[in-house]
């Protein structure tokens, strides 16, 4: 286990498959300080070539609580703005990274919390998760990356009114809007979203690529653009080896064809 800036990597399987990444936080609820996303931008950039997918989650009662305030400096514009960008990187880091990552969500997704668990691919979340985005009432706005990732999820009317009343959603309505994919028992995120990532990581390498760089690209083209692209990918991604191989395996008859339920 790797540990820095408030952040632990940890490598699970034989083969060291699966990437742990935990924030560490847990007696300032895992709020992001500068040294924090600098240390998810490195984790998420420097995976071991062995990693196949990862798991994103927070040590204690909550995932993050979002922004550390306390290190909220006077800024002008140009160093709020080159703050901002470098959260993006940050967390275009794990969304554009080299593996899929699986976010499991408990206690607070707030703020800044909440726009880290949107760069993830796939979030899990348990009963006692909570959304909220409480830069409105604080005099500021999202800055990392939210108003870009978050009305993908739930669209912009029920961002807006997030930010503009202070809206909490809980769990289950988290889910029902898109914050979350899974929901699941209180405690039991984790478990669910270690087992995900293990059934992910049995994909083809070039597949889970083009579901995490392409996809998200071609819905945002023009349907043509994006008819195009997608022929491209799939052309791509079929000639691999591994590819191939698993064809033939399905064609043979070497390979389960019941779909595992969620």
């Amino acid at each position: 286990m790797h540990v820095t800036h408030d952040l632990s990597v940890e490598l699970l399987g034989p083969a060291q498959h699966l990437a742990v990444v935990r924030l560490t936080r847990a007696a300032k609820r895992n709020a992001l300080s500068d040294g924090l996303v600098a240390a998810l931008r490195d984790a998420f950039q420097n995976l071991p070539a062995s990693v196949r997918a990862a798991v994103l989650t927070g040590e204690g009662e909550h995932f993050c609580a979002g922004l550390d305030l306390s290190e909220l400096k006077e800024r002008d514009a140009g160093a709020g703005l080159h703050h901002s960008r470098s959260w993006h990187v940050a967390l275009d880091a794990i969304q554009y990274g080299a593996v899929p990552v699986v976010a499991a969500l408990h206690g607070a997704v707030v703020g800044g919390g909440l726009e880290l668990a949107c760069a993830a691919h796939i979030r899990v979340a348990d009963d006692t998760t909570f959304y909220a985005l409480p830069e409105g009432s604080r005099g500021i706005f999202v800055g990392g990356g939210g108003s870009v990732r978050i009305p993908k999820l739930i669209g912009v009317a029920r961002m807006t009114d997030m930010m503009l009343t202070g809206r909490v959603y809980h769990a289950a309505d988290g889910e029902r809007l898109g914050f979350a994919q899974y929901l699941v028992p209180a405690g039991n995120a984790f478990d669910k979203a270690l087992e995900l990532a293990e059934r992910i990581a049995t994909n083809a390498p070039l597949t889970n690529y083009a579901l995490m760089h392409a996809l998200p690209r071609i819905a945002e083209q023009p349907a043509d653009h994006g008819l195009l692209t997608e022929a491209l990918i799939s052309a791509i991604a079929q000639s691999a080896p591994e590819a191939k191989e698993r064809v033939r395996d399905f064609l043979a008859g070497k390979a389960g064809t019941k779909v595992k339920k969620g």
